[in-house]
């Protein structure tokens, strides 16, 4: 059975991977990441990189396609009854883990336990706390129970929540995982060197025996767009994630490089801790808000790769009309002083908004610094490494942060986690009780025009509260070298290797 997720308006600037060649065997695999992935275990993860090397280490229990529509993995069918209560999931028969264990309704049950393992504090417990029960029908047949309907679960299931781990590597290393993952994929992990590279290699015993046409996978981390794009250009590299704006142009035209290009599915922006300090007054807030003019922003750093954004759902997401949420709010020098008069703050604040490393990140900070600066908002500007800003975001140890998300094809992945009370997701510490039972709302519902509406509400609330400041939706591009081949492009930005090969 298919679903489909959104009505996605793309917009391919460039192309799909199209290839007439056969497919070949061998080879290394060689890709550019703009961050070193700091945890290897799906149900502990909260960095978009991961998940890049998630797509190959592990198989899910569904996936999506190119259109963004619900596909067979792990489960090869499933049934819906119960009004949208009980899903009943057939498994693929023959599949093994990493460690040669079996993959069966027991295992799709113990990752279920261990996601809701309270004790465990996965960051994806929000994403499947309706979960009520985990049935074990017959070897292959598993029946999940929900607390009640909840639309976007198959989309949960296509990302980390339906990644399925070893049973048995989990229970030998608990958190331990992270640093030694064991899925069911078509590669299978071989060595991390912090900084330095990540190894995975082909799986022999996978299921699909026609995925895993390159025999290794070398991951580099470069969180410089320019070094990444100089080694891709060298032949170092056979495909690179993200690229600078400035580039943009020359590889439309550029006659050995391949440009990908799609809209994407994300947001990016300022967390604000709201739970303490000077943040805690929703007008100071409300002052920085104000004064930051997100047209200009995205004009001066991003060019023609962003676009301004006042909410969670990108341009073709089906909730992206929202008036909320697509209605991008004029700078107001006059408000933003209006604002510091009502917290208390005439004269402004100062406070320190943390970053990673990189010349977009620091770039997009001094453009705030200096728009903020404008009214008495002094920004001291912190670079702080990927992986110690998000343990930081997760401990609400900072005031302000630039940190987005990459985006999930159902807008409950796109807003609930980040925004409910408690999510796994909610680095602000932000609890509105309206909020949450909106959200709770809003995952019942089954139509599109129910849900605009409950997630109209949501947005007017958000953005008075402001505990996070949407300011630019990314495009999502990828750059391949000449010999890789067979490459699909997605919106979700995900690389999947699995049936890709390289020519010599």
């Amino acid at each position: 059975m298919k679903r489909l997720l959104a009505l996605v308006v793309i917009a391919v600037l460039a192309f799909t991977a199209i290839s007439t060649a056969a497919p070949r065997r061998g080879g290394t695999l060689r890709v550019g990441l703009n961050a070193d992935p700091p945890n290897m275990d799906p149900h502990q993860s909260t960095a978009a990189v991961d998940r890049q090397v998630f797509q190959n280490l592990y198989d899910k229990l569904v996936d999506i396609n190119e259109n963004l529509e619900i596909v067979p993995m792990l489960a090869t069918s499933w049934t819906i009854t119960e009004g949208g209560r009980v899903y009943t999931f057939k498994l693929r028969p023959n599949v093994v883990f990493h460690d040669g264990t079996p993959f069966n309704a027991e295992a799709v049950k113990a990752n279920f336990d261990r996601m809701l393992d309270r004790s465990f504090g996965s960051p994806r417990f929000s994403e499947v706390n309706l979960v009520t029960k985990v049935e074990v029908v017959d070897p292959l047949t598993v029946r999940i129970t929900l607390e009640k309907p909840y639309s976007p679960f198959l989309a949960v299931l296509s990302d980390r929540a339906g990644m399925m781990v070893s049973p048995a590597a989990a229970q030998r290393l608990g958190k331990g995982l992270a640093r030694e993952p064991v899925g069911t994929g078509p590669y299978r992990f071989v060595e991390k060197r912090p900084q330095e590279r990540i190894v995975l290699e082909r799986f022999d015993r996978h299921w699909d025996r026609g995925a895993g046409n390159v025999q290794q996978i070398v991951y580099r981390p470069f969180t410089d767009e320019n070094a990444r794009l100089a080694n891709l250009r060298a032949g170092e590299l056979d495909i690179i994630d993200q690229v600078a704006p400035a580039e943009i142009p020359k590889l439309k035209t550029d006659p050995v490089l391949r440009l990908f290009a799609r809209s994407g599915l994300g947001w990016q922006g300022m967390w604000i801790q709201v739970q303490s300090g000077i943040f805690s007054n929703k007008a100071l807030r409300q002052a920085l808000n104000a004064a930051i003019d997100r047209r200009t922003l995205v004009q001066v750093v991003f060019g023609e790769t962003a676009d301004p954004a006042n909410g969670p759902f990108p341009p073709g997401m089906f909730t992206y009309s929202i008036p909320a949420n697509s209605r991008i709010p004029e700078r107001n020098l006059d408000l933003a002083r209006q604002k510091l008069r009502e917290g208390g703050q005439p004269n402004g604040f100062a406070f320190t908004l943390k970053v990673t490393p990189g010349r977009v990140p620091q770039q997009v900070a001094q453009v705030i610094q200096s728009m903020a600066g404008e009214v008495g908002i002094r920004v001291n500007i912190e670079i702080v490494e990927f992986g110690a800003l998000l343990s930081q975001l997760d401990a609400h140890r900072f005031e302000a942060s630039l940190l987005g998300w990459s985006g999930r094809p159902d807008p409950d992945g796109n807003i609930y986690g980040f925004f409910v009370t408690g999510g796994g997701l909610n680095n602000s510490a932000y609890s509105n009780p309206r909020v949450d039972a909106l959200l709770d709302a809003a995952r019942i519902l089954t139509t599109p025009d129910q849900r605009r509406r409950a997630y109209t509400e949501v947005m007017n609330v958000l953005n008075d509260d402001l505990p996070y400041l949407f300011l630019w939706w990314p495009k999502e591009y990828k750059v391949l070298g000449p010999k890789l081949q067979g490459f699909v492009h997605i919106s979700d930005g995900m690389m999947r290797f699995r049936n890709v090969w390289l020519n010599p």
